[in-house]
Formats: C-alpha cells, structure tokens, sequence
C-alpha cells in the first residue's frame, strides 16, 4: 500500500504537467481580424470581425471605429463566442482605426488596435458649400450665342422702313411692269404699220395692172 501511493501522486503530477493550460485561466489576447492589422482593401467590408484567444465578456467589452477626420464608422457589437463584430458604415478614403478594451479573466485590462486603409471611397471636402455647389449658373436655353445672326438683329432692334423708302420701292416695280407693257405695245404698233404697208402695196399693184 506504502509503494502505490507514491506511484499514484507520480503519475497524476505528470498528467497535471502534460495538460495544457484552460482558456479561462490564461491572459487574453487578440489572435485574428477581418481586416487584418495593416490590410490596404479596395471593398469596404460589411462588418469588422475581431476574435480573442478567450470569450470576451459582452458588458465590458468596448469597440470602436473611426475613419479619416475622426469620422465615427462603427456601431453596437455583436458577440459569438470568441469573435466579436461591428457593423462597418465606409465613408471617405484612407486610415480606419478599430481600437477595442476588454478585461482578461486575469484582471489585466487589454487594450489595442487594428488598422487598416480603405483605398476607395469619396473624399469628404469640409470647405464646400452645399449651396454654392448646388446653385450653379445656367444659360437659357432661349439665349442665342453672341455672334449668331438672332443675337445680333435682336441687339440692334426691330427693322424699320420709312414711307419713303417704301413709295420708292413701289414706284420701281410699277416702272418695270410698265416697261414690260411697253415692249408689248411697241411690238403690237409695228405689226399693224408693216400689215399697212403691206394693204397699200397690195392696192397699188392691183390698180396699175388695172
């Protein structure tokens, strides 16, 4: 009985060597994340995933995201076992920063970040006024270009003719429809003296052969 005691307490404290130690009796620490700590992403993800080597505690875990300009682009997280996520809302491009707290079953606080750079985005630009931007100019679309032929008779004013001017014109047409007339006229006295003469000779002839 004296030697299997020995033999007992022998063999248990080799097993207590060879069994690794339990989650819950090591410090916590961050084993992994999505994105990862220095990540350059084209896509911005959905949701930022952390995940601890233990079981991080709901109520005294805290995680937040800022982007560019101290710009908050985090929310609530959600916990499933050792992993934790937060919704991600993207914004401008370039250094997001994702810090988190957490105490370890140890009563040590853990602390840190994960980084990572969104190459895509739409850069925020603070001096721009959102009325000046949206009140721009525009031409009318009745205005004619200023070297266009409407532009210049609309500049110079409607176009007048005195009463002279339009007695004139009037007196010329009616001088080329009387020349017209005239040529007519002329025309028709020539054929009446040539068949005259025509008469005439034909009379004489007729009373010398008489």
């Amino acid at each position: 009985m004296a030697r299997v005691v020995p033999v007992v307490l022998g063999v248990a404290f080799g097993v207590s060597l060879l069994a690794p130690a339990t989650p819950a009796a090591a410090h916590n620490s961050l084993t992994g994340s999505d994105p990862r700590d220095g990540a350059r992403v084209a896509t911005a993800p959905a949701r930022i995933e952390l995940r601890f080597l233990a079981k991080p505690s709901p109520t005294m875990t805290k995680v937040t995201i800022t982007g560019p300009d101290n710009v908050v682009a985090g929310g609530g997280p959600t916990f499933d076992g050792t992993r934790v996520r937060v919704p991600f809302t993207p914004g401008a491009a370039g250094l997001y920063i994702v810090g988190y707290q957490l105490p370890s079953s140890d009563g040590h606080p853990i602390k840190g970040e994960v980084r990572f750079t969104l190459t895509t985005g739409t850069a925020a630009d603070p001096s721009a006024s959102p009325s000046a931007a949206g009140t721009s100019p525009s031409a009318s679309p009745s205005a004619a270009p200023a070297g266009s032929p409407s532009a210049t008779a609309s500049a110079a004013g409607p176009v007048s003719r005195s009463p002279g001017s339009a007695s004139a014109v009037a007196a010329a047409e009616e001088r080329s429809d009387s020349n017209g007339n005239g040529w007519l006229w002329a025309l028709g006295a020539l054929a009446l003296l040539v068949a005259l003469a025509g008469a005439l000779l034909l009379r004489r002839r007729r009373s010398d052969t008489a």
